[in-house]
């Protein structure tokens, strides 16, 4: 589903989910997917709107990816019964994430 376009730049970014092990997680997908990806994880407590502006930015040159963490932004929030929110586990999803979007070689921007 496309939402809208950055009026300086004209591309459009796209707003997806994609289920991992049961879970909602809602991304941000901008540019071609021809090019080189880039991979936005955002900050505590934050979510992927922190990148608002720069995935139009990256688009012309880039395949960019910012996905919300579970429990963050749109993402969904399991129960901490279902999902351990720690580091290791958001590592886990995030690779899981990796590889059902495609991606086996990427460039990462981390930002905390």
């Amino acid at each position: 589903m496309v939402i809208g376009t950055d009026g300086r730049h004209g591309h459009m970014v796209r707003h997806r989910t994609v289920e991992i092990a049961g879970i909602r997680i809602f991304y941000h997908e901008a540019g071609s997917q021809d090019a080189p990806a880039v991979l936005l994880l955002h900050g505590f407590p934050s979510s992927s709107l922190q990148f608002r502006f720069l995935l139009p930015g990256l688009a012309d040159g880039y395949h960019i990816l910012a996905p919300d963490f579970p429990g963050f932004g749109f993402s969904s929030c399991p129960d901490r019964s279902s999902y351990a929110y720690t580091f290791e586990h958001y590592t886990e999803t995030i690779e899981a994430f990796t590889r059902k979007s495609g991606l086996d070689r990427y460039a990462l921007y981390v930002h905390d």
